[in-house]
């Protein structure tokens, strides 16, 4: 049976097309895209967000459309449909669920972010979940904390944890990591305050008056960006440098010339940017949210902190500066953990194998 997978345009930024261009290559030929059109991406390839508006309820119908098309092409295919839960997406998917069931399909939904604000409202009962959700045949999260909000809205269907994934191209031929002194941290992710951006930079200034070796690398770009600019400017903290977004060997040679990643995130599904940073080994400083606290193992492979107070993160950050052994052990760790666990190479047919198996 083929294996529709419903995804936006995959040569758009956004997460879920981001996850599914980096496993199309490690898929069988069973699994098709159906790549559906988006009001961002509409914007993106008119540059104008009035003809983006304008031409959405065109590719509303477009959409739906050619999914009920791909669903006769392929004979009733096994779909898998990928929301967010949040309102937009959740509607959306409704009618993609609701068109694939009346049509005899099986369909899994991988819920990739979570609005949990937007979230509250179910579970307190001020919103009821649509009814399509419950003809789910299996549900996929990134953490068992995710599981157990879909358990609390009554779904009885199986809920089955996966991952996302680091591209293995990114990774191909990098040297084991041989760390002799921690010299620069790195930043990478939306630069915006539910990041830490702010918390990683006051880190970076308690550490640097007593390590003034320290660099402080922030890669890519949000809407904190002209603030965090303008905060490291007015506190006259030198050697910090914001590289906006970078992708491919640009982004590559700023994981292989880091020592240490950092991410003081608020809230997270599964961060691709954690695995990554694993992948090249080097030790994660971050906090215990989404599917970071099914596996991450504290001392073992840096430091989840609760806290979002900078002191907290120095002072984890002093105790690998001034344990270089420790600091290699860590990133040897890393390296082998994620390269065992999180390559697409690996994670695009354990979901196929389990997708079959439904």
């Amino acid at each position: 049976m083929k294996i529709l997978i419903n995804t936006p345009f995959i040569t758009s930024p956004a997460g879920v097309s981001n996850h599914y261009l980096g496993l199309k290559h490690y898929f069988s030929n069973r699994v098709i895209y159906n790549q559906y059109f988006t009001s961002f991406y509409l914007q993106k390839i008119t540059k104008s967000k009035l003809a983006g508006r304008l031409f959405f309820p065109l590719a509303f119908i477009f959409n739906y459309l050619k999914f009920i098309f791909l669903i006769f092409l392929y004979k009733r295919p096994n779909i898998l449909l990928n929301p967010s839960f949040g309102r937009t997406a959740l509607k959306r998917d409704a009618h993609f669920l609701e068109i694939a069931k009346f049509f005899g399909c099986k369909v899994s939904v991988f819920f990739h972010g979570w609005d949990k604000d937007y979230l509250q409202n179910y579970l307190t009962g001020q919103k009821q979940l649509y009814t399509a959700y419950y003809k789910v045949d299996a549900f996929f999260v990134l953490a068992n904390e995710f599981k157990n909000y879909l358990q609390e809205l009554n779904i009885k269907a199986p809920i089955l944890l996966t991952t996302t994934k680091v591209n293995d191209k990114l990774v191909e031929e990098i040297p084991q990591k041989n760390i002799e002194q921690i010299n620069t941290i790195l930043f990478l992710g939306r630069v915006e305050k539910a990041k830490g951006i702010f918390t990683t930079i006051e880190t970076y200034e308690i550490l640097q008056k007593k390590y003034p070796q320290l660099k402080l690398q922030i890669v890519g770009r949000g809407d904190a960006l002209n603030e965090a600019i303008e905060y490291v400017k007015n506190k006259n903290l030198t050697k910090v440098s914001f590289t906006g977004a970078l992708y491919g060997n640009a982004l590559k040679k700023e994981f292989l010339n880091a020592d240490l990643y950092i991410l003081p995130t608020h809230g997270e599904g599964m961060p691709t940017s954690v695995l990554e940073a694993m992948a090249f080994g080097l030790p994660v400083i971050t906090r215990p949210v989404g599917g970071l606290v099914d596996f991450f193992e504290n001392s073992k492979m840096g430091y989840m902190i609760e806290s979002l107070n900078p002191e907290d993160y120095a002072e984890k950050i002093e105790l690998l500066i001034k344990d270089i052994k420790k600091t290699n052990k860590i990133s040897e760790y890393n390296a082998k953990y994620a390269k065992e666990h999180f390559l697409a190479s690996k994670v695009a047919p354990e979901l196929e194998r389990t997708l079959n198996a439904l």
